[in-house]
C-alpha cells in the first residue's frame, strides 16, 4: 500500500505553485548595480523594494580588499567612481567573468565633476565622459544587457566646497554632466530615472555631509528607483 504522506505533500506544493503572484526566484528578471556611494547607501533599501520582483546585486567590496565604506570619497569596491573607472570595470569583466544581468542599473557623475581646486582640471572632462557612457553602453550590448541610467544627485556648490578641501564640485557640473549623460542616453534609447530631481526636494536639509543623504533620504530614494524600474519592466514586457 502506497503511503498518502507523500501525496499530499505534493499537493500542497502545486497548490503553493500555483498560488497568484508566485515566481520561481530563478524566473527574476536580474538586476545589476553599478553607482557612486550614493548608491551603496541606498542599495540595502532598494534590494529590498525590489524584493520579488528583480534578482538584486551590484559591484562590491572585493574579498580581503578595500572597503567602499572606508572613504566614500575615494572609489574603491563596491564604489563604482568615474566613467573611466565604470568602464574599466565592465572590460575586466567581459574578460574573467560577464555579468549575468537582464538589467544593468547605472551611474556615474559625481567622480567626474571632481575638480582640483588648484588646477581647476575635472576629474573626467566632458568629452571624455561623453565617450566613456557611449562606450559602456556599447559594453552592455555586446552581453545583451538592457541598461537604466540614474541621473547624479545634486550638489550645492557653497555647502560641498567649504566641506570638502581635497577636491571641490560645482552645482553647475552636476547640470552638465547630467545633461551629456541625458543626450548619450536619448540617442541609444535607454530609459532614465531622474533621481536628481527627485532628490532635490531633500537639499540642502537631506545632507549629512557634503553631498551624502540622511538614512530617511536614502529609504525615499530607493522607494522612487524601485517605482520607476518596476514600471520600466512592466511596460517592457508588454
Amino acid at each position: 500500500m502506497v503511503s498518502s504522506a507523500p501525496m499530499r505533500r505534493v499537493a500542497l506544493v502545486l497548490a503553493f505553485l500555483l498560488l497568484p503572484g508566485f515566481v520561481f526566484a530563478r524566473d527574476l528578471p536580474r538586476l545589476f548595480v553599478i553607482g557612486d556611494s550614493i548608491s551603496i547607501q541606498y542599495g540595502p533599501y532598494l534590494e529590498g523594494f525590489l524584493s520579488g520582483t528583480f534578482a538584486y546585486d551590484r559591484k562590491r567590496d572585493d574579498a580581503g580588499g578595500a572597503k567602499a565604506e572606508h572613504d566614500l570619497d575615494v572609489p574603491q569596491g563596491a564604489n563604482g567612481g568615474d566613467s573611466s573607472m565604470v568602464l574599466a570595470y565592465l572590460r575586466a569583466r567581459a574578460a574573467r567573468d560577464p555579468l549575468k544581468a537582464d538589467v544593468l542599473l547605472l551611474n556615474c557623475g559625481l567622480h567626474d565633476i571632481k575638480t582640483d581646486p588648484t588646477t581647476g582640471a575635472r576629474q573626467v572632462d566632458r568629452e571624455a565622459y561623453a565617450q566613456n557612457l557611449r562606450a559602456i553602453l556599447a559594453e552592455a550590448r555586446r552581453t545583451g544587457t538592457a541598461v537604466v541610467w540614474v541621473r547624479t544627485t545634486p550638489v550645492v556648490t557653497e555647502i560641498h566646497n567649504a566641506r570638502s578641501r581635497a577636491f571641490h564640485r560645482f552645482a553647475a557640473d552636476v547640470a552638465a554632466y547630467n545633461a551629456i549623460a541625458d543626450a548619450v542616453m536619448a540617442e541609444a534609447g535607454v530609459p532614465v530615472i531622474d533621481l536628481h530631481g527627485f532628490s532635490a526636494r531633500f537639499v540642502p536639509a537631506g545632507f549629512i555631509d557634503h553631498v551624502h543623504f540622511s538614512e530617511a533620504v536614502r529609504e525615499k530614494q530607493a522607494a522612487f528607483i524601485a517605482g520607476a524600474l518596476e514600471l520600466w519592466w512592466t511596460q517592457r514586457a508588454r
